[in-house]
């Protein structure tokens, strides 16, 4: 579960969605499994640009909050994670300082079909936490991010490395 950033009218307006990475380069996209975010997609829009903060474990009841509260009927939503955001540094979006790792983004297109909705980006910058790097490099075992299963409508930390991309295939290859 992943909480998409962007400032409207100096409110942070914070969403939970369902995410998955694209095998593509530097881009990322998100589906959104319930209603149009009509708001918080103008405003993606409008500064063609957001942040994907990555929630840990431990912030896990306030990820899930952002996902069962409407910021269109309590505007203070943010402030009562109790959660603190700051500016990214490349794109016009809040990063939340709690939350171990974040993506800024570059809107590049939204979608919205029977399938879902879907804002992609380019991931221009990447920050993390220095909790969750490793000589230097960022270590996703340390993360101890969190993935929403939405079969279950349970959280799973996503810690553990299973394998080598691009190399463990090539074993079946001929």
């Amino acid at each position: 579960a992943q909480t998409i950033t962007p400032i409207l009218l100096g409110l942070v307006f914070k969403v939970t969605l369902a995410w998955r990475a694209l095998p593509v380069y530097a881009c990322i996209l998100f589906i959104a499994s319930c209603a149009v975010f009509t708001a918080l997609v103008k405003n993606i829009k409008a500064k063609k640009a957001f942040t994907v903060s990555i929630a840990d474990a431990a912030h896990l009841v306030e990820a899930d909050y952002f996902g069962v509260e409407s910021g269109n009927k309590v505007l203070d939503k943010f402030a009562r994670s109790g959660l603190t955001a700051s500016k990214a540094e490349t794109v016009d979006a809040p990063v939340i300082n709690e939350f171990p790792l974040c993506l800024e983004c570059e809107f590049i297109e939204y979608q919205h079909n029977e399938y879902g909705v879907g804002v992609i980006g380019k991931v221009l910058n990447v920050t993390a936490d220095e909790s969750v790097m490793a000589d230097g490099k960022l270590d996703m075992s340390l993360v101890n991010a969190i993935a929403f299963d939405p079969y279950t409508h349970g959280y799973y930390k996503v810690s553990e490395r299973v394998g080598e991309a691009f190399k463990d295939g090539l074993k079946l290859k001929k």
